[in-house]
């Protein structure tokens, strides 16, 4: 599968999107693997504010003894959800287009 085509990775986004846990396709796991090598800086990610309730968007420096970016204004009460949001975050910065904000991409 050629990753520098965001169509040929659709079906792939719809994957995760109704299983963002457990077992995914090979392709699917090739595609997060990918996500998720990229530098550290300014990588989004999830940091919990209560454990197993909530999380909150966080972007990520990549230097040492630096801050996170709290996103404070970005919270959720469902770790799928915010699964979903990281990953068209990253599909965002991988692909520079927007994945569909609804329930399937």
């Amino acid at each position: 599968m050629n990753f520098a085509d965001p169509s040929e990775a659709l079906a792939l986004a719809s994957e995760f999107r109704r299983a963002p846990f457990g077992h995914h396709s090979p392709n699917l796991q090739k595609l997060l693997r990918m996500f998720r090598s990229v530098p550290i800086a300014g990588k989004h990610a999830l940091l919990a504010i209560r454990p197993n309730r909530s999380w909150m968007l966080v972007t990520l420096t990549g230097i040492p003894g630096r801050p996170i970016t709290r996103h404070e204004d970005i919270i959720f009460d469902d770790l799928a959800e915010a699964e979903w949001y990281v990953f068209r975050q990253r599909w965002r910065q991988h692909f520079g287009t927007d994945l569909p904000d609804g329930d399937e991409a």
